[in-house]
């Protein structure tokens, strides 16, 4: 009889088998909207065509060599193959689709204005908004927001771009630039067998680098954030910062100048720092090590904005804050849709955005409270309490998720092991755990109460269609409504015929009055949009009659069906 061979022994420095997984699916993660890239290539950029086509080749041979190369030193060669071939498609996408969307065209006319030396802030730009693909962004006051509303690294990183042309194009590539430079940075930071995941969420699926392409101002903070997150709880060891920890404490206040979404996670950030660096040193000590960095932060934000903190400094200060006070209307995939989709809306709007910071409160008091548990969430909890906020939209969680997995690799649990919790005040024995799920609920009720009184609210105006005039067919020129006010309160209402899950263009009142007061009923005529609003020919589309006022907030809504419009089929 023939001997049966038995297994082969390990290659010594062979790779781990998760390393050859972990590979493999970032280089699936290329295919993703790699193919609708080729078709557009193909009819007119055949270079890039071309390109692309030589990026097929190398994912199919990544992915023969990733099971099959018996060297960890061989793996770790092909994730930067996989990193090269994702940056060229990356690069790729972009020379096909860089216009861009209202973030680029509006980063790019802020850029455009600081190298002409005029001022940023508080100035309207409509005229950028008649660009085709350029979304509105609708406010309850029954306006749309024209001007620039973020901090002003990112029209800064625009400057040098401008010579690309018109529209959103030059902010378009400092973003995707930008994404790349995070990538690699990302890639770099992580230990060798980890790294293609930071391919892979940075630049793979196409997330990233479609939010790159829009220019949105989020990806240059997140970039800023990268060697910030990267093992953070060990910034400050010792009591020192040194040359490294200076520049990643200059790196968080610049995130904070490019945008806002960086405010929120880094007071999780600076408590997480300081509970780990009070369990190692004490509280003064610790104290001491939190100020240092705040301290460089503030003067590295202070300092990008400093032109335009001498120049305008009101202007500045409502810019920057605008995302929190220009009262846009509902959107997003969070709580807000029970209002916006399940029910005919709500008279209690305000308090989503009470429910929104109440959360953010709560979820920081609570990582203090639990900072050895939850110390490596500190990258996912802040991003929590835009789900109640009305502006919940999914890029506020997609556009962090490379932080998230940098703290996942980088910031183990044992990190927090003798980090400084708060629980003097706590009973000792059998009666701790009780109070301390007290203090849960405690801390999380008003921001429950507040989404509840939100989602509970109910419609205050009462619309019914009493005649529609046409131009022809599918077309429509105005309405005539009958809106009942059945609150107590006068209401100034905005109305628009929305079509699925976006806004759209408010209609302009022709007659009837802009207030109604409470308890009454008033005959509304409205004209559409640019005078007609085409009616789509699908019949599975969705209508609604919507009317938002702004103080209070509230939104009114009722399902339109095509027989109330004058429309058969």
């Amino acid at each position: 009889m023939s001997a049966v061979p038995g297994p082969r022994a390990e290659v010594p420095g062979a790779p781990a088998q998760w390393h050859r997984v972990l590979t493999l699916l970032t280089d699936v993660s290329l295919f993703i909207g790699t193919r609708s890239v080729w078709t557009q290539a193909a009819t007119h950029r055949l270079v890039l065509a071309g390109v692309i086509s030589v990026c097929y080749a190398a994912i199919l041979a990544t992915g023969v060599l990733t099971l099959t190369v018996r060297r960890a030193r061989s793996l770790a060669r092909l994730d930067l193959v996989v990193l090269v071939t994702a940056i060229a498609l990356t690069l790729c996408a972009w020379a096909l689709n860089h216009a861009g969307g209202d973030e680029a065209v509006l980063t790019t006319q802020a850029a455009r204005e600081l190298a002409a030396g005029h001022t940023l802030y508080d100035h309207p730009w409509p005229w950028l908004f008649h660009i085709k693909g350029v979304a509105l962004t609708a406010t309850t006051s029954g306006g749309y927001d024209y001007t620039y509303g973020y901090p002003p690294l990112a029209p800064l990183l625009t400057m040098p771009f401008l010579w690309l042309g018109h529209h959103g194009a030059p902010a378009t590539a400092a973003a995707t630039a930008a994404l790349v430079v995070g990538a690699v940075l990302l890639w770099r930071m992580l230990p060798a067998p980890w790294r293609s995941a930071a391919t892979m969420v940075c630049l793979g699926f196409g997330f990233l680098p479609m939010y790159a392409r829009q220019g949105y101002p989020a990806i240059v903070a997140l970039v800023l954030l990268v060697p910030v997150v990267v093992r953070w709880p060990r910034l400050g060891a010792g009591g020192r910062l040194g040359a490294a920890g200076i520049a990643r404490a200059a790196c968080l206040g610049a995130a904070c100048a490019a945008q806002q979404l960086p405010w929120f996670v880094t007071p999780f950030l600076l408590a997480g720092i300081y509970a780990v660096r009070r369990g190692e040193l004490g509280g003064r000590a610790a104290a001491r090590v939190v100020l240092r960095i705040a301290g460089v932060a503030v003067a590295a934000f202070l300092l990008i904005n400093a032109y335009l903190i001498v120049t305008e400094p009101g202007p500045w200060l409502r810019g920057i804050a605008l995302p929190l006070t220009q009262g846009a209307v509902l959107h997003g995939q969070g709580l807000v849709d029970v209002s916006l989709y399940f029910t005919h809306g709500s008279d209690r709007l305000d308090w989503y955005g009470h429910a929104s910071m109440l959360l953010a409160a709560a979820l920081l008091a609570l990582f203090v409270l639990f900072v050895r548990r939850l110390g490596p969430a500190a990258t996912v909890l802040p991003w929590c309490a835009f789900y109640l906020a009305t502006r919940s939209q999914d890029g506020y969680y997609l556009m962090m998720t490379p932080l998230w997995l940098a703290a996942a690799i980088t910031v183990p649990l044992s990190e927090f092991g003798h980090a400084w919790q708060p629980r003097s005040w706590l009973p000792a024995g059998p009666r701790r755990r009780p109070a301390l799920a007290a203090a849960v609920v405690v801390l999380l009720a008003p921001a429950l109460v507040s989404a509840v009184l939100a989602v509970t609210g109910s419609a205050p105006l009462r619309m019914d269609i009493a005649s529609v005039r046409h131009r022809s067919g599918r077309t429509v020129t105005g309405l005539t409504l009958k809106v009942a006010n059945t609150g107590d309160t006068p209401l100034t209402p905005y109305y628009m015929l929305t079509t699925g899950q976006g806004m759209n263009r408010y209609w302009s009142r022709t007659h009837g009055p802009a207030t109604i007061p409470a308890h009454t009923t008033a005959t509304i005529e409205l004209r559409a949009p640019s005078g007609h609003f085409t009616v789509p020919a699908k019949t599975s589309t969705h209508l609604r009659l919507r009317a938002f006022t702004d103080t209070p907030q509230t939104l009114s809504s009722r399902d339109v069906h095509r027989s109330d419009l004058g429309i058969k089929g």
